[in-house]
């Protein structure tokens, strides 16, 4: 952890948070990182309202273990029944995003946000959220963000949808490979030895794809089924790609469902490729692709702008769905827009409302090579203006949508939306390749 983590992982609860709830008959409190009880009963409240089943020892072993990382929020009623049960639950810690340029910045990831069907509609969930950012603002971090099970929810927080998610499923029997036969060589490895192995890509390649963030403790272990409370880890089938230098440049994991009724048309699932190159991309999914027995490939949380779509002669055999996946929040608009880089110099000014009052204000943006951000009064004269919330600001940020776009849909007010675009635009599209 950073000190920033560590401070934020440590801090004390918002006071707003605890007296509004307090008003309320109800109890705010961290669930302590030593805390193995209280920690069992609060995952029993997540699985619980993520429709889970209840947690074996295994799971409350491994979680317990594996999310110290975590700070993590437990809300109580003291007239209920099970008092020791959470009614809410919130979970958050500190964690770097890439942004276009290749640079990062601290960013405050939110989790594990539940509500008991018993409890709802009470502001539970507001109070939480406000009380969670309003700490993380005083703290410094720049954004926040999430990946969500209910998009609906979130956009009243300032919360939107970033970076936008793809999944495929390809008939392998209706197309063929044109892509590049990659020189190097595919092997089977462990799973432990794949998990090492991606581990190290990850943090090569992170930086390279906006969007993209550290990867959270103990998700790699859940990816590769190495560990101990791992759901049908023996299914799993793990390969690398090595170069002719003999450099592990790629790794992939993936699955087979058989098909009683034609052993030839069984379905892969692929969970997880890490390509640290272009010749491991193109070897990776080529093996995929002609794999024996298999008559169909199924993957998700790809790129709006995957390589393989002009990798493959049939762009019919494959059936590609997008849904919204990785939500941002900015906090402070200065440090987020002066972190990320411009392919274009030019000056703007950004009228932004935040209904929280976190990220209001009017703002130049100096982009260009070295980027800067003033905050100001009034727009100064024969700058463009474009006046938006920060929700719209958010969902720009990366260049997953244009203000072209926002400003046909009546989400932003400019004089000139094309302007604006060139400013934001980014030339690698986000991707955040897991859940969160």
């Amino acid at each position: 952890m950073s000190s920033l983590d560590d401070q934020f992982h440590s801090a004390a609860l918002d006071d707003d948070l605890t007296a509004t709830l307090d008003a309320r008959g109800l109890r705010a409190a961290r669930v302590g990182d030593d805390d193995q009880e209280g920690t069992h009963r609060w995952q029993d409240a997540v699985a619980r309202g993520f429709l889970g089943g209840e947690p074996t020892e295994a799971q409350y072993t491994e979680s317990f273990a594996r999310n110290g990382y975590r700070r993590k929020i437990g809300v109580y009623d003291a007239a209920g029944v099970q008092t020791d049960v959470p009614v809410a639950t919130f979970a958050s810690w500190g964690t770097e995003l890439t942004l276009p340029g290749g640079s990062a910045v601290p960013m405050c990831a939110v989790s594990a946000v539940t509500v008991a069907p018993t409890h709802r509609r009470r502001g539970i969930l507001s109070t939480l959220m406000r009380g969670e950012l309003r700490t993380a603002v005083s703290l410094g971090f720049p954004i926040a963000g999430l990946t969500v099970s209910e998009s609906g929810i979130y956009g009243r927080f300032g919360f939107a949808p970033a970076v936008t998610a793809t999944s495929w499923e390809i008939s392998t029997r209706r197309t063929g490979w044109i892509g590049p036969v990659a020189p190097g060589r595919i092997d089977y490895i462990t799973r432990e030895q794949g998990r090492d192995a991606a581990t190290d890509l990850y943090e090569r390649i992170r930086l390279a794809t906006p969007g993209e963030i550290t990867m959270p403790g103990g998700h790699w272990d859940r990816t590769f089924g190495t560990r101990a409370d791992a759901e049908k880890a023996d299914k799993l089938r793990v390969v690398q790609y090595r170069s002719p230098a003999g450099e592990v440049e790629g790794v992939a994991v993936y699955s087979i469902t058989e098909d009683d009724d034609d052993w030839a048309a069984s379905t892969a699932t692929v969970s997880r490729v890490v390509a640290g190159t272009d010749a491991a991309y193109a070897g990776l999914w080529r093996f995929l692709l002609t794999l024996d027995l298999v008559g169909t490939v199924r993957a998700s949380e790809l790129s709006v702008d995957e390589p393989l779509w002009w990798m493959i002669d049939n762009k019919r055999a494959a059936r590609i769905t997008s849904r919204d996946h990785h939500y941002l929040r900015v906090l402070d608009v200065p440090a987020t827009l002066a972190a990320r880089s411009y392919d274009v110099e030019d000056v703007i000014a950004l009228e932004v409302t935040d209904a929280l009052g976190i990220a209001d204000g009017t703002f130049v943006l100096t982009a260009g090579e070295t980027p800067g951000v003033d905050v100001v009064d009034d727009p100064p004269l024969g700058v463009p203006l474009v006046r938006l919330g920060v929700e719209e600001l958010s969902a720009m940020l990366l260049g997953a949508v244009s203000p072209v776009t926002l400003a046909r849909a009546g989400r932003v007010e400019t004089d000139d939306p094309h302007r604006i675009a060139r400013v934001f635009a980014a030339t690698t599209p986000p991707r955040l390749s897991f859940w969160y």
